[in-house]
């Protein structure tokens, strides 16, 4: 029997990732009236989305949002205290993975292995912090804002003379951190279900046109070849599920997420990020290995809206 049937998705919002939502939200909208849902869209752009969601007698709510505002618990604590279920993970979870910080702290302290970092605070010497960076971690370094998605302001330094500079450039995102350039294989593994149903999908190997797997790879049409299984020794295969599973857990998360990875020339996975809301597109990762696996779109969609 369905707990639910009439639901709301929220998609866009004022994130850098708002078009990526919008592709998310109306697929996945698709999705639920095709499965005989009653749906209504909702845009937290507008000033009156949350008297909408109050009024329209919704039961459940899917998060189709992605970004800084929608991803890191805000918008989950909302509906918390309206009183109405919702899709992903929790406020702590949710926090926990889109701050890269305050995750990889938690990797270190689960012994879950990820790149070597440095926070950088805006409101101090710079050349110090920059110097140290060189020091403590070598080039190549990345440069990344501590609470984006998206690979929205991600550079990869290869000069020291240019450091300075491309921190400077990410001045707007607040936030930022050092991080070591790890040159390997770029994978990433979904993960879904609750409780005893939890499992890794089928490991993504990407394989992008441009030095690494950015925005313009991600929601551009041919710019990013998927192999899925990944080329990897089943070992390493087990691995890196292993580990993303370990990830998923250490944060928190619920119903579903995707870990991304880099696997080093030592075949050691390292985890980069945990998505507690990965993007639904026609080009995104989590259902490329939904389908891997056998499982379609829309059982996909069914199966995360059951986990709220």
């Amino acid at each position: 029997m369905r707990r639910f049937s009439r639901l709301a998705v929220l998609l866009g919002g004022v994130s850098g990732e708002r078009e990526v939502s919008l592709r998310s939200g109306q697929r996945v909208m698709a999705s639920l009236k095709r499965q005989g849902y009653q749906v209504v869209g909702i845009d937290p752009i507008d000033e009156d989305w949350l008297d909408r969601l109050r009024t329209t007698a919704v039961e459940g709510v899917f998060l189709a949002l992605h970004g800084k505002g929608y991803e890191d618990g805000t918008v989950q604590g909302t509906l918390e205290n309206i009183g109405l279920p919702y899709t992903g993970s929790g406020i702590l979870a949710s926090a926990l993975g889109m701050n890269k910080i305050m995750a990889k702290r938690v990797f270190q302290a689960m012994e879950i292995p990820t790149p070597a970092y440095l926070p950088i605070n805006l409101e101090l010497d710079l050349d110090q912090q920059c110097e140290e960076a060189i020091e403590q971690i070598g080039f190549p370094l990345v440069v990344k804002p501590t609470s984006e998605g998206s690979s929205l302001g991600v550079s990869i330094v290869y000069q020291a003379e240019k450091l300075r500079w491309t921190v400077e450039k990410n001045r707007d995102f607040q936030e930022n951190l050092f991080e070591q350039y790890i040159q390997g294989k770029e994978i990433t593994v979904g993960l879904l279900g609750i409780g005893s149903q939890l499992r890794a999908l089928p490991v993504l190997e990407l394989i992008p046109q441009n030095k690494f797997y950015d925005y313009e790879a991600k929601y551009t049409e041919g710019m990013t070849q998927f192999v899925v299984p990944a080329r990897l020794s089943e070992t390493v295969n087990q691995m890196a599920q292993s580990i993303a599973l370990r990830a998923h857990l250490a944060l928190g998360c619920h119903g579903y997420s995707r870990v991304d990875m880099i696997i080093d020339a030592t075949e050691q996975p390292f985890v980069t990020e945990v998505n507690t809301l990965p993007g639904l597109t026609e080009l995104s990762d989590l259902p490329a290995q939904a389908e891997a696996a056998g499982i379609s779109y829309d059982q996909l969609i069914a199966e995360i809206l059951e986990s709220t």
